[in-house]
C-alpha cells in the first residue's frame, strides 16, 4: 500500500496536494503539502523521489516564495515528483514516518504577498450593491461590461486562517447629520476567489492565453468589509478604510493542476470585448466551485463562483496590458461571488438586502452584519478526478473594536 493510500482523506487525497507552510515544535517553517489530515515537507518528498537537484531547491524554503520564482514547467514537474514519492510503495514507510498530523503542526501564510488588486468581477453581485447603494440608478456602471473593475488592495493586511479580526474603526453616514467616528456597525463578509501568481513577467503583458504560465493556485479568500465606512468613502475612488484592515485566505493553496476537471465556460459575453479580453476562442477559465458560508456552524449561503461574469484570465490580462509587471507572489482575488438566487449571496450586504431584511437564524435571532465574536468559515468543494477536491477553508472571527 502506497503512502498515498494510507493517508489520503476525502477532498484530500492524490489529486489534490495543496501547499501550505508549516512548522513544529521541532523544526521551523517549511513548505509542505498536504495529504488527508497530515502534511509532508515538500523537499523531503522530493527528495526520495530523486527528483532534479533545482527542484528541490525550489522547494526547500519556509513556503512558496522560491516556487514561485520558477516556471510552469518546474511547478509541473514538482507536482509529478511530489506524486511519485506518495504513489512508489517502496518509499512508502519512509513518507508516512515523515508525515506531521495536521493537530501537531502551526500553519502559516502560504507565501509573502507581493501586490494585492481586489476585483469586482460578479454581474450577481455588482447589481445588487448598485441597487442597494444607488437606487433608482442603473444597477451596472456604463464600464463594467467593457472591463474587469478592481482597485489595488492592502497587502501587508492579508492575513491567514485563523487570525481574529478586530472591529475596524472609521467614519460612518449618519441620516441628516454629520458623520462620526467609531467601530464600524455594519461590517460585512466578502466571499472570494484568490489567485496565486508567480514566474515574474517585469513588463507586462500577460495574455489570456498565457494565464496558464502565471496563476500558480487559487485559495478561499474573505475580503472583510465595513460597509457604513465604505458608504461615506468609496465616492469618488474607491474603497480604502473598509477593506484594507483585513483580508482572510486559506492556509492552503489549491494547484491549478488539481482543477482541471472543476473547469466551466463562463457566463455569456452580451457585449462585445476589446481584442485583450476576447476570451471566446481561449480554454475556459471559469471553475465549477461552491462556497459555503458558515455564520458560527451554520450554512447561511452557498455561492456558486461559476456564476462570476469575469474570468481569472482576463483580470490577468487586465492588470498588467498597461505594461504593469507581475512579481512572484502577487495575489488578486475575484470579487465577491453571488448567484443568481437569494441563498447564493456572497455578503450580508446582499444577504439581508441592506440590512432591511434581517437573516433569521436557525435558533430564532435575527442578523443584518456581524457581530462581536461572530465567527466566519468559507468552505467550498470542486469536481476532482476521482471524486470530491475540498478547498482549505478560510476562518476569522470579530473580536471587539481596539
Amino acid at each position: 500500500m502506497t503512502a498515498a493510500e494510507r493517508l489520503a482523506s476525502t477532498g484530500f487525497d492524490i489529486n489534490h496536494l495543496p501547499y501550505g507552510s508549516f512548522s513544529t515544535a521541532e523544526s521551523g517553517p517549511k513548505l509542505g503539502v498536504r495529504l488527508g489530515d497530515h502534511v509532508l515537507g515538500v523537499a523531503a518528498l522530493l527528495g526520495h523521489a530523486d527528483a532534479a537537484p533545482e527542484d528541490v531547491a525550489a522547494t526547500d524554503d519556509a513556503n512558496l516564495d522560491t516556487l514561485l520564482t520558477r516556471d510552469r514547467a518546474a511547478w509541473d514537474r514538482v507536482r509529478a515528483g511530489i506524486v511519485r514519492a506518495l504513489t512508489d510503495p517502496a518509499l512508502a514507510e519512509t513518507v508516512v514516518a515523515e508525515a506531521v498530523p495536521l493537530s501537531e503542526a502551526s500553519l502559516h501564510l502560504p507565501f509573502t504577498v507581493a501586490d494585492y488588486v481586489d476585483f469586482y468581477g460578479n454581474e450577481f453581485h455588482a447589481s445588487n450593491v448598485g441597487r442597494i447603494f444607488r437606487p433608482g440608478q442603473p444597477p451596472l456602471t456604463p464600464n463594467w461590461k467593457h472591463l474587469p473593475i478592481g482597485y489595488h488592495g492592502r497587502a501587508g493586511t492579508i492575513v491567514p486562517s485563523g487570525t481574529e479580526i478586530a472591529r475596524p474603526k472609521g467614519l460612518r453616514p449618519e441620516p441628516e447629520a454629520a458623520p462620526t467616528f467609531g467601530p464600524s456597525r455594519r461590517l460585512d463578509i466578502e466571499v472570494e476567489m484568490g489567485f496565486v501568481l508567480g514566474s515574474a513577467v517585469p513588463q507586462g503583458e500577460v495574455a489570456l492565453t498565457e494565464a496558464d504560465d502565471h496563476i500558480f493556485g487559487l485559495t478561499l479568500t474573505n475580503d472583510w468589509s465595513a460597509r457604513d465606512i465604505q458608504a461615506f468613502e468609496y465616492v469618488p475612488l474607491g474603497p480604502f478604510l473598509a477593506k484594507s484592515f483585513a483580508t482572510s485566505i486559506s492556509v492552503w493553496v489549491t494547484p491549478l493542476a488539481a482543477l482541471d476537471r472543476a473547469r466551466t465556460t463562463p457566463p455569456p459575453r452580451d457585449t462585445p470585448l476589446a481584442p485583450y479580453l476576447d476570451d471566446s476562442a481561449t480554454p475556459a477559465w471559469a471553475f465549477d466551485i461552491e462556497i459555503d458560508v458558515v455564520l458560527n456552524g451554520e450554512v447561511v449561503s452557498t455561492a456558486p463562483y461559476a456564476t462570476t461574469y469575469w474570468t481569472a484570465a482576463q483580470m490577468l490580462a487586465h492588470m498588467t496590458v498597461n505594461g504593469a509587471g507581475l512579481r512572484p507572489g502577487d495575489f488578486f482575488a475575484s470579487g465577491t461571488i453571488s448567484g443568481p438566487d437569494a441563498n447564493q449571496r456572497g455578503s450580508f450586504l446582499e444577504i439581508t438586502w441592506g440590512g432591511s431584511e434581517p437573516l433569521t437564524l436557525a435558533d430564532g435571532t435575527e442578523i443584518a452584519f456581524l457581530r462581536d465574536n461572530d465567527e466566519v468559515t468559507l468552505r467550498a468543494r470542486a469536481a476532482g478526478p476521482e471524486g470530491t477536491i475540498t478547498l482549505g477553508e478560510t476562518t476569522g472571527r470579530i473580536l471587539p473594536s481596539r
